[in-house]
């Protein structure tokens, strides 16, 4: 049996996470055969709750699981660690404006990227989840400069599985046979759900997915914004966040990290953006379409853009910028 792993899930006693923990603790993401040790950290006062969670990750009897340790210290949380999913961040409250969410955030990040450069394996692979995804992902790399930027990366599985189920649903197949959708840039209503390289494999033929779909104005119109806004619609249904779809997210995101992609396949996952063939700006951590190998990850580069996914692309770009650049002058402070 392999040595165990140290994997961090931190916001760990909410609702998120409640939905993760069971999966990563049986096998579904680091694998059948790999040993884990489980470091739930969360603010001082939900450390009540989060000795419930121990108990119940205890009382499932998993074989894989070797340890659960709970905790409200980034000493503690952050030592040793093979992987880092950060769910935890501050939620927007209302009457809250961007800003100020971006200002909580920042300081929670930083703090959290500055555990990891201290406490962690220089070859941790880190997650963020919390939002705004982008930007905590891009402030916790900034405050680990000693950890490869290419370790981190952020959330946009979920949008991702959304668009392949949306596109699976309207042809009438399973999401399975929807593959190379692509979410570009920002976890925000600004995201492009782009499908102009999708295949759909249509009652066991290959074809593009417009051809499939054969409804343009619905691939250019409500299917984009039924994505971007997917999330509002669960809590406005739910009266809670999309919980159990972020959780089975994270786990394909990082499964995908530890055994890579198939083969003639990509992800969306926000990356640092570093050089790329599509004209986005560096130092943004922004969703592309990635193959990966070896537990790393390649922009797949060269698609052909069309104007209208340039227009969106740039677009999502641009708050990322401004995201990036409001971020940082909270940094300095």
């Amino acid at each position: 049996m392999a040595e165990p792993i140290r994997v961090l899930v931190t916001g760990a006693a909410g609702q998120i996470a409640y939905s993760l923990l069971y999966s990563i603790a049986k096998g579904d993401v680091f694998g059948k055969d790999q040993p884990i040790i489980l470091v739930l950290l969360d603010i001082t006062p939900m450390l009540p709750v989060l000795d419930g969670v121990v108990m119940e990750l205890q009382d499932c009897a998993l074989p894989l699981l070797r340890d659960v340790i709970p905790t409200d210290k980034v000493e503690v949380g952050f030592k040793d660690l093979d992987a880092a999913i950060l769910v935890g961040s501050m939620p927007r409250k209302e009457g809250m404006e961007r800003k100020d969410l971006l200002k909580a955030n920042v300081a929670i990040f930083k703090t959290q990227g500055e555990a990891l450069e201290k406490y962690a394996k220089k070859t941790v692979k880190v997650l963020v989840v919390g939002n705004p995804a982008n930007t905590n992902c891009l402030i916790a790399s900034k405050s680990a400069p000693s950890i490869p930027k290419e370790n981190f990366s952020c959330l946009t599985r979920l949008d991702h599985n959304r668009a392949r189920s949306q596109v699976a649903m309207r042809v009438g197949v399973s999401s399975d046979n929807v593959k190379n959708v692509i979410i570009w840039g920002n976890h925000s209503s600004t995201q492009y759900p782009d499908v102009h390289h999708a295949i759909v494999n249509h009652h066991g033929k290959e074809m593009a997915a417009f051809d499939a779909v054969n409804d343009e104005s619905w691939l250019k119109g409500d299917f984009i914004s039924t994505v971007q806004l997917r999330g509002a619609a669960v809590i406005k249904a739910r009266k809670l966040s999309s919980a159990m779809s972020a959780a089975k997210a994270i786990c394909d995101h990082m499964r995908d990290i530890w055994f890579g992609t198939p083969d003639g396949e990509w992800v969306s996952m926000g990356v640092y953006s570093s050089g790329n063939s599509y004209g986005v700006a560096d130092d943004l951590m922004y969703s592309f379409p990635v193959k990966i190998k070896n537990k790393t990850w390649k922009v797949v580069d060269g698609l052909t853009i069309n104007d209208f996914s340039r227009g969106k692309m740039d677009a999502t770009a641009t708050e990322l910028v401004d995201e990036r650049d409001t971020a940082l002058t909270f940094l300095g402070a």
